[in-house]
């Protein structure tokens, strides 16, 4: 599969779907078929308008679509959407609220790349603009980087994070939603030993795999399965001529979408035929629920292959940062380095992603950190989904990220541990261990 011209037929079938669409759209709608009303035209119609947004959606970047937020004075402010460091593989984004107060947190937001546009995150970032000074990680579409601009796997992730932490300084709070909270852990650790003034003050794991083994799912059990020969020569292909990426080795976000709505086929499948029904009685409209759900879901980016390789290889098959193994730039990182950042976990107790177990194991690994400055929330009936943008976010765990903030929003100097004895220090140990 890895041809320029497999990567162009996909694009071509997505776009031939498109074209369908549109055309039964067309036809259907022309004005004289009025005159000879049949409902047959009537669903294909609507079928036409489903199926044209669905597959347009595909290619196009979201638009974080945050114009205005209410702040403390009762006024609704403008937001301006900043970009703060420029990279190749991604930006640092900053959401300024001008006319309001600096808010006493500044929070990274780390964004998964996975498949989805950082806008995934949009009600996250919504949710917590009121409250902070809030920075978002944006990565780039890979069909969309030159292959002149180089490689990008996990160690170059976990390095585009430590800058990102060294140029919002110390006062910072780290968010990590999914798949970069393992990486998130290495680079505060990375940053613990060899540039201590640029460690964040706190750092909140929401549903990553830091342990994919501590409780299986169907994700890591394919992770486990499958070979890495058989991934990179089945799921592996090469840009298109159509992009500025072309030649680069990337996992399509096609392709993952694929895999995303077979594993909830019939879910997708009623969801569709719902919506068609609502077209068909003028009951749809752009921003309904269906669509408000479906254009940020269908908008998928490609992964450079050695991203994608490189996470199912060192993060889930070889278990490297649940090991304390992980190392990046040629240099081991010890996450037991990490005295003087306060770590706080959540997980979905119906979370089929990342099940609970897996994203808690990040405390024990945190073996010189004291308890005192741990936290973590189990959220009952929350899915993966509801940890970090549904209703379970926005009533129970955004408070508690928000409390565990402020609980540890104070100068790195004044909550500097004294250093201790080495019994002291291995007691410490022993105990967050537990």
């Amino acid at each position: 599969m890895r041809y320029m011209m497999t990567y162009d037929l996909m694009e071509s079938a997505r776009n031939a779907n498109q074209w369908l669409g549109a055309t039964a759209q067309s036809f259907a709608s022309y004005p004289a078929f009025a005159m000879i009303p049949n409902p047959t035209l009537n669903w294909m119609a609507a079928w036409g308008r489903v199926t044209e947004r669905s597959f347009q959606r595909m290619v196009a970047k979201p638009d974080w679509g945050i114009r205005t937020v209410t702040c403390e004075d009762g006024k609704d402010h403008v937001v301006e959407v900043q970009t703060v460091v420029e990279k190749p593989f991604g930006d640092l984004i900053y959401f300024k609220v001008p006319g309001r107060d600096i808010q006493q947190r500044k929070v990274l937001l780390v964004a998964p790349m996975s498949g989805h546009y950082a806008t995934l995150l949009r009600s996250t970032v919504a949710s917590l603009l009121p409250d902070c000074e809030l920075y978002v990680t944006d990565w780039h579409n890979a069909r969309d980087i030159p292959v002149s601009c180089g490689k990008f796997d996990v160690e170059d992730y976990t390095l585009y994070l430590m800058d990102f932490m060294r140029h919002l300084g110390p006062d910072t709070h780290v968010i990590a939603v999914c798949q970069p909270a393992p990486l998130a852990l290495a680079a505060t650790a990375y940053l613990a030993e060899q540039d201590p003034d640029a460690q964040p003050l706190t750092m909140t794991l929401i549903g990553g795999p830091i342990d994919p083994d501590a409780t299986p799912t169907e994700v890591t059990d394919f992770g486990r399965r499958v070979t890495m020969g058989h991934l990179e020569e089945t799921a592996i292909q090469r840009v298109g001529f159509k992009y500025k990426g072309v030649g680069r080795m990337v996992y399509p976000g096609l392709l993952q979408l694929t895999s995303f709505m077979s594993m909830n086929a019939d879910r997708h499948s009623e969801a569709f035929s719902n919506q068609i029904r609502r077209e068909m009685r003028g009951e749809a409209s752009d921003h309904d629920a269906h669509n408000r759900f479906y254009d940020e879901y269908l908008a998928v980016m490609d992964m450079t292959a050695e991203f994608y390789l490189s996470t199912v290889e060192r993060v889930f098959k070889n278990g490297e940062i649940a090991k304390n193994e992980f190392i990046v730039d040629g240099h081991k990182v010890d996450t037991g380095k990490i005295t003087n950042v306060a770590v706080m976990t959540v997980e979905g107790a119906n979370d089929d992603i990342s099940a609970p177990g897996q994203c808690v194991a990040a405390l024990a690994l945190c073996s010189g950190l004291p308890d005192s400055m741990k936290a973590q929330h189990l959220e009952p009936g929350a899915g993966h989904y509801g940890i970090f943008a549904g209703r379970s976010w926005r009533d129970n765990i955004r408070p508690l990220v928000l409390q565990f903030m402020n609980k540890n929003n104070t100068k790195r100097s004044q909550r500097r541990r004294q250093p201790g004895s080495a019994a002291q220090n291995a007691a410490n140990r022993n105990a967050a261990a537990v």
